[in-house]
């Protein structure tokens, strides 16, 4: 006596889905597919779906053949039987090409762009005190400098050096007025 165990499994896709699964067990186990949760004939024929079995002692092979896609997400499972126990495969079965591809790419896509631009505005915004510093300190510099050429102490230490005593002593000449004195310079 041996429970029913799962000695070999395998799936090949080319024009169709081709799985395989062959259990060895004593008595000798009875296999059966199930697609979606429906059970699938054995040695039946259906328009997209071919079981076909064969049980040699203490062996039980069977193999079933998907000429369409499957829906979305549908699982296929593999089960092998005897009174002793069961042993299954459950394969996860995805569509050759899923018209949710473009769409799901998409949808990434503008996910990933907003995700970004969310990304870059928190890092702008972040910065701005950063930015900000750089801009007063360089603007400061600015104010400092112009305010140093205004200034009457640095303008004179740029002029250049004058005399305050004329060059050759020059003559005056005062007339005297009613209301006011006039000097009057006499080169």
């Amino acid at each position: 006596m041996a429970p029913a165990s799962l000695l070999y499994s395998s799936c090949s896709l080319e024009k169709t889905l081709l799985c395989s699964c062959s259990f060895y067990g004593i008595p000798t186990p009875s296999v059966q597919w199930w697609m979606g949760g429906a059970p699938m004939g054995v040695n039946s024929v259906d328009s997209s779906v071919q079981v076909t079995s064969t049980i040699i002692a203490p062996w039980a092979n069977s193999t079933i053949s998907l000429t369409e896609q499957p829906k979305m997400s549908t699982s296929l499972l593999c089960e092998g039987k005897n009174q002793n126990g069961t042993h299954a495969l459950s394969i996860l079965l995805m569509p050759r090409k899923s018209s949710f591809l473009p769409q799901t790419f998409m949808e990434g896509l503008i996910q990933g762009v907003v995700y970004g631009a969310i990304a870059a505005a928190l890092l702008f915004f972040c910065l701005i005190p950063l930015i900000m510093k750089h801009i007063r300190r360089k603007l400061a510099k600015k104010i400092a400098a112009v305010k140093a050429e205004k200034s009457p102490k640095v303008r004179a230490c740029q002029e250049p050096k004058m005399s305050l005593k004329p060059k050759e002593p020059e003559k005056s000449a005062i007339t005297p007025s009613s209301e006011s004195q006039i000097l009057h310079h006499v080169p």
